[in-house]
């Protein structure tokens, strides 16, 4: 269990979105998310295990635990919209850009309130970090695709300004 210090150590102050603790969210759940597909371990192991010795950083620890609850959660639909976009199986992808993939097609359909520019930036600058060198083409070709069937209307509004 966390005591309160260390809980104010890690959590954004105020309701409001800081980029930067969102950043680290999801920095630290595409770390928790690779270890969950290579280890099998579970999530609430995961969780405990990032909550009490891997995260050094400020983020958004309500968001961090809705990917890392969510997406394994959800991962059977996730890859159900990846795959007609893949040209492989998933066993083939490199599970760091699994694990890219799967949290931000989680973002394109479970949370409409943040723009999909927000979510592909995101997701490429993490596959940058964490992936191989030229695995942000790959996950960009995905997400591009993945977000004009999921967010027709946003994008159409992009478009029209």
């Amino acid at each position: 269990m966390l005591n309160g210090q260390r809980i104010n150590q890690i959590m954004q102050e105020n309701n409001t979105i800081n980029p930067v603790a969102r950043h680290n969210a999801r920095r630290y759940a595409v770390q928790a998310m690779y270890q969950w597909q290579i280890a099998n371990t579970s999530i609430s192991d995961i969780e405990h295990e990032f909550l009490n010795y891997h995260i050094d950083k400020k983020l958004d620890l309500a968001y961090f635990k809705e990917l890392l609850h969510g997406v394994p959660k959800h991962a059977h639909e996730l890859d159900q919209e990846m795959q007609p976009y893949l040209g492989r199986s998933l066993t083939e992808i490199d599970p760091v850009e699994l694990a890219v993939l799967r949290i931000a097609i989680y973002e394109l359909l479970k949370r409409p309130d943040v723009p999909y520019r927000v979510i592909i930036n995101e997701a490429l600058e993490l596959t940058k970090k964490f992936g191989s060198v030229e695995g942000f083409k790959f996950v960009n070709s995905i997400l591009d695709r993945v977000a004009k069937k999921t967010r027709e209307q946003e994008i159409a509004l992009a478009r029209k300004r």
